[in-house]
């Protein structure tokens, strides 16, 4: 077969936007000359890549195939400009980030001292959910990941950087704010607010209190934090949250940690990235900044809550 760099480039676009029209837009192209260039590739390839349901655009099982490998050769091009780019050094590259949207709390911080320090590097930072997190793990769309909890089926390194302590949250009026050592059990007379089924956060929390054998019960649930957060204040329930999601709430009094049996519930945060992938030099900068600063930068405190009452705060 003889494609070409470009017929791949216009499919990609195509297949993400699943509009002609759209990929037309982006490339700065008519619809007609896209049009054309996926005709050419598909009487190249000799089989169809796309096809029509209603007004909906699918990529067909051979356009499935031709998009998983047309993004494995993009990746390629850009690891190859990341290295020819860090033959010149670290004044110019290129780093696509992923974060989940609990560390997007923090991961600002933690860009504005990194762009800093390297100010020609470009950052793309893409704030999302653990599916979507997985998922660009697995199409190995990412330079890296930011995240809590490893995926297991997915060949990946995984090195931690920082803690990640997870504490339960109530509103201030609550009866428990003023208890000390609250025992587990008491937590199954509660309601619990939760984040959605896949949540890092809720994975967590589920582990925790099945290793306990405790059973709360489960109210209202929740996609993003912010909503966690306001459900807590409406005292629709108490919730388990990671204290870097909390640390507004707390200065300002509208959230209480409480002091219970087993918290904070240190977790760790991971850099993540595809097992074997090699990683640009801006990359590798990140890496390194990541594992060894991190802590020092965003790494909150748990000072004037209920639940710091007897921790170590050189701990946390």
């Amino acid at each position: 077969m003889h494609l070409s760099l470009r017929q791949l480039r216009v499919f990609e676009t195509v297949a993400r936007h699943r509009s002609y029209t759209r990929a037309a837009e982006e490339l700065h192209l008519t619809q007609p000359a896209v049009s054309m260039q996926i005709r050419q590739l598909e009487d190249e390839i000799g089989l169809t890549l796309f096809e029509r349901l209603g007004k909906q655009m699918v990529v067909t099982e051979a356009g499935s195939e031709i998009l998983h490998y047309t993004r494995t050769i993009n990746q390629a091009l850009r690891e190859m400009r990341e290295v020819i780019e860090g033959l010149k050094g670290l004044s110019r590259g290129r780093l696509h980030l992923a974060v989940a949207s609990t560390v997007n709390y923090f991961a600002p911080r933690l860009l504005a001292v990194f762009q800093q320090r390297y100010p020609g590097i470009q950052l793309r930072l893409e704030v999302t959910n653990r599916e979507s997190l997985v998922q660009l793990l697995e199409a190995n769309a990412i330079d890296l990941v930011l995240m809590g909890v490893p995926p297991k089926d997915v060949e990946v390194e995984a090195e931690p950087f920082m803690e990640n302590p997870l504490v339960v949250i109530a509103p201030p009026e609550h009866p428990l704010t003023a208890a000390r050592q609250i025992p587990l059990y008491r937590l199954a007379e509660e309601v619990f607010v939760m984040r959605e089924e896949g949540s890092g956060t809720r994975q967590a929390m589920e582990r925790f209190f099945r290793e306990r054998g405790i059973q709360v019960r489960q109210g209202m649930q929740m996609t993003r934090n912010e909503a966690v957060k306001q459900a807590v204040r409406s005292g629709l329930g108490l919730s388990v949250v990671s204290l870097h999601t909390i640390e507004l709430e707390i200065e300002t009094g509208r959230l209480v940690v409480l002091d219970v049996e087993g918290f904070p519930d240190r977790r760790q945060w991971y850099l993540v990235y595809r097992r074997g992938k090699r990683l640009s030099p801006a990359a590798r900068a990140f890496r390194e900044f990541v594992l060894t600063e991190a802590a020092g930068i965003a790494q909150p405190q748990l000072a004037g809550t209920n639940a710091s009452a007897g921790q170590d705060q050189a701990t946390l």
